[in-house]
């Protein structure tokens, strides 16, 4: 398994009048956690595509247990909890300041060649990379 944290406050703009954070900007965050994953495991995402791999979202779930609210600092738990074939599958977990756990999601991506634009297993580039830092 892989698992990463990082941390994010809730600005402003990301909440309803309510000051809860807009439900439309948990898959933003999201995508934050998936890139600050890769490129805690050494690559960036922006390395990735430019070895020719796209990382395209196929399927996205999500529950909200609690709002998020304007101001909190947010901690995402990014998890990879089995070695991706031709997709790879990441949960989270946010808690807040509180370590109250308020929402629960996870997003399955398929790997994607980008000259030729058809799905393709993880490249091994990525899959050592994966392997190196996985932790049973």
């Amino acid at each position: 398994m892989i698992h990463t944290t990082n941390t994010i406050r809730v600005r402003y703009g990301e909440t309803d009048p309510m000051k809860y954070v807009y439900y439309g900007n948990y898959a933003e965050y999201f995508e934050v956690a998936r890139v600050e994953l890769f490129r805690t495991l050494g690559m960036s995402y922006d390395e990735i595509e430019k070895r020719g791999i796209f990382l395209p979202v196929s399927e996205y779930k999500i529950k909200y247990l609690k709002p998020g609210l304007y101001d909190q600092l947010l901690e995402i738990h990014t998890y990879v909890k089995k070695v991706p074939g031709v997709k790879i599958e990441f949960d989270y977990e946010i808690y807040n300041e509180d370590k109250i756990k308020i929402t629960e999601a996870s997003t399955t991506l398929f790997f994607l060649d980008a000259e030729t634009n058809k799905i393709v297993r993880c490249p091994d580039f990525l899959l050592d990379l994966i392997k190196e830092n996985w932790k049973e």
